[in-house]
């Protein structure tokens, strides 16, 4: 099937996305809460669009193109007056809620004039996207979620006590679009959500390549022998490359 954005034909496939066939095009759509490895859910809703279609006797609505599926013959706009009206006004109330954020105020800045809010900060980087408990669910540990309601609610651990179900993989630090999510790496220990972690070491090179509580999770959950975890992801590339070079001798 084909679809059109902004004017140009694309060809899609049933099942997809608008956001994936524009980026499969490289048509910019900018987004915060999506991730490739992960199932969308439209909460920042910086990517609606316009849609319409030749069958709809000129009927058109904004949509979140990171949920909407493809049917062919549909009219995409992704910078229509509509969509920009929309999207500044989502940057703005982003930029009063996190000023702190570097993300956010260069989104803001490229798409939009930006409000600076007189308002005090606690200097909190989270736009609530989920990204980071939707990692950690997907990992199979489950040890954030929102807590409170309203303007109080925030990601946390139960209660807001240490992450007791937390291995320190860092998936939630290294998935959160604006770097909200405080993680300390040492040579031997890293920190995050109240604990710290003790890393396995490289038996090559001495890196730290995986702390010991997502080793021991890895192998119960994940059914790899506790071998895979003692090098580092560059030795085991070195030793593949010298197997394969002693094979080719």
């Amino acid at each position: 099937m084909h679809i059109f954005i902004n004017g140009k034909k694309l060809i899609a496939t049933k099942g997809e996305t608008v956001l994936s066939v524009a980026k499969r095009n490289r048509v910019d759509i900018p987004t915060l809460c999506h991730h490739d490895a992960l199932e969308p859910v439209g909460a920042c809703r910086l990517c609606t669009v316009e849609i319409t279609h030749e069958d709809w006797n000129g009927w058109k609505g904004l949509v979140t193109s990171c949920l909407y599926p493809v049917v062919d013959g549909l009219v995409v706009a992704t910078d229509s007056p509509a969509v920009v009206r929309l999207r500044q006004t989502i940057l703005d109330l982003l930029v009063a809620r996190c000023p702190e954020s570097a993300v956010i105020r260069d989104l803001a800045e490229k798409h939009g004039p930006v409000t600076e809010y007189k308002r005090h900060t606690d200097g909190s980087k989270c736009i609530m996207c989920y990204l980071c408990t939707r990692a950690c669910a997907a990992v199979g540990c489950h040890a954030i979620s929102a807590v409170n309601r309203g303007t109080l609610k925030e990601i946390a651990p139960p209660f807001h006590q240490d992450a007791i179900a937390c291995v320190g993989c860092g998936t939630c630090a290294a998935i959160c679009p604006t770097g909200h999510i405080q993680m300390t790496d040492k040579p031997r220990t890293r920190e995050i959500w109240g604990r710290t972690f003790d890393f396995i070491q490289c038996e090559d090179c001495g890196a730290p390549v995986i702390t010991a509580a997502y080793r021991d999770f890895a192998v119960q959950h994940q059914k790899l022998d506790e071998s895979y975890y003692t090098t580092c992801t560059a030795c085991k590339k070195k030793r593949t490359a010298q197997r394969f070079s002693t094979v080719g001798a």
